[in-house]
């Protein structure tokens, strides 16, 4: 009797301890986050990035009651942010703001990315669609496209325009914009748009495009003129500005989005309730009015489960986008 006590205790023991070895590692949707998370904005500080992780982090700390904070690291188009959350621990703990540059445009940009979007980061939830104005310097004698194409066509070795880096959407509608136009224009890529449209703004650089909420201020204040948006509707903040497909560009619909996303293997659960949260931070009023006066569009984010369809289908569009304009394997 008391060889089986021994033996019973033995196979308790033998139990316990395959339960602790089975249990998960990774933090539970149920207790998470009990410390500081960290979003990772692999930007300059001063552009939509941080815009999206300030607002973001500051109405899940709100709503969490835990410590969110912003931590900017620019660098190569994304890719430095990039890889410093997948080396992170895949707990949920370090997330990122990600957009149609990193996790879509990259893929055909570069000859070696050093990371898969569709397996390296997990999408937790959609956050905007960011609508594009095409601005020129004021004191050009350029009222519309056409005003923009013969610009082109007289300067010599035509016109360079502005953006906040290679692959951006910036750069692409650029591309796209010249070759509808049939002009030749030479892209000055900058180390973010506040640096890039001061530079349009002082007449450093003819034209570019450029995110609504950057461009409204300056066109308000007479440095920039505003020609047309890159969406197929007029948006709110600027409803005297006709969408490029009015004014002459056929089938030109080039809207770029952010996300919050963490790294690839970060449980489902903690996935869910950031998703669930960062839907409810989107639905606020007061949220969404900051959207619309900014010139962004908020969306609803559809589930966790069918957003890694939708990074998908985006690579395929970009990548046409930039085969089409010649830049695949470019960077």
């Amino acid at each position: 009797m008391g060889s089986m006590t021994v033996q019973a205790i033995r196979t308790l023991t033998v139990a316990v301890l395959l339960c602790l070895a089975m249990k998960p590692a990774w933090p539970q949707a149920s207790d998470y986050p009990n410390r500081t998370v960290t979003i990772v904005a692999p930007a300059a500080p001063g552009g939509l990035y941080s815009l999206f992780a300030r607002l973001i982090g500051s109405r899940l700390e709100q709503r969490f009651g835990k410590s969110f904070v912003i931590e900017n690291r620019p660098g190569a188009s994304s890719i430095v942010g990039s890889l410093s959350v997948i080396r992170s621990p895949h707990d949920g703990y370090t997330l990122m703001i990600a957009n149609t540059s990193g996790l879509a445009a990259n893929v055909s940009l570069h000859k070696s990315l050093p990371y898969d979007p569709l397996k390296d980061f997990v999408p937790v939830a959609l956050i905007a669609r960011v609508p594009e104005v095409l601005v020129v310097n004021a004191a050009l004698p350029v009222h519309s496209l056409a005003d923009l194409a013969q610009l082109a066509k007289s300067t010599p070795g035509g016109l360079s325009y502005a953006s906040a880096g290679a692959g951006t959407a910036q750069h692409l509608s650029g591309v796209e914009l010249g070759a509808a136009l049939g002009v030749p224009v030479t892209h000055v890529p900058y180390k973010g748009m506040q640096p890039a449209i001061a530079d349009v703004a002082g007449g450093h650089i003819p034209f570019m495009f450029s995110p609504v909420s950057f461009a409204l201020p300056l066109a308000q204040a007479g440095k920039l003129r505003m020609l047309g948006i890159t969406t197929a509707e007029r948006i709110e903040a600027v409803p005297d500005v006709p969408p490029l497909t009015e004014i002459g560009l056929k089938q030109f619909d080039a809207v770029s989005w952010f996300m919050l996303v963490a790294p690839g293997g970060t449980p489902k659960d903690v996935v869910g309730k950031l998703h669930n949260e960062v839907r409810a931070v989107i639905a606020d009023p007061e949220v969404h009015r900051e959207f619309v006066k900014l010139g962004l569009a908020p969306v609803t984010s559809p589930p966790p489960e069918e957003l890694p369809g939708f990074v998908k289908s985006e690579i395929a569009v970009w990548g046409e986008i930039i085969r089409r304009a010649g830049l695949a394997g470019s960077q």
